[in-house]
């Protein structure tokens, strides 16, 4: 059984089972979807770019690019749909962050990896030049 939820774009209550919208955003969805596919299939308007799209059909931008992250519109078909990389803008057609925003994060990954390696390796070498004296006493005393 499905829980009670909002729709996130009309706020009305519906079952939330395997949709994330209400039936009736659905709907419409599908006919944006239609719409925008009866559009960029006809070859002369394949290269459009997502503001064009908008602009010939009517469909909101967001509603757009969803379906391209959603895969429904392939980029490999339509090589000039693109979305917003969530770290910098820049436009991306698969993923959530462009290459250059990922090889940044993954270098900076690496830079504090090698820094907790030189740490520990510090701190085991702090452990090794530490002299621990217990239970010394001294024989001049005992005669």
């Amino acid at each position: 059984m499905g829980e009670l939820a909002n729709c996130p774009r009309c706020n009305a209550l519906f079952m939330k089972q395997f949709k994330t919208i209400c039936d009736k955003c659905y709907k419409e969805e599908e006919r944006d979807f239609d719409t925008v596919y009866q559009f960029i299939r006809k070859k002369e308007n394949r290269t459009s770019t997502v503001d064009e799209v908008v602009d010939a059909t009517g469909v909101k931008r967001d509603i757009i690019m969803k379906f391209v992250k959603e895969g429904r519109l392939r980029t490999s078909i339509f090589p000039n749909l693109t979305y917003p990389c969530q770290k910098c803008g820049e436009p991306i057609k698969e993923g959530k962050i462009c290459e250059n925003c990922t090889s940044e994060i993954n270098n900076e990954l690496k830079r504090e990896q090698e820094i907790e390696e030189v740490e520990k390796a510090n701190k085991i070498k702090e452990r090794k030049h530490s002299t621990y004296i217990s239970g010394v006493t001294s024989r001049k005393n005992h005669r």
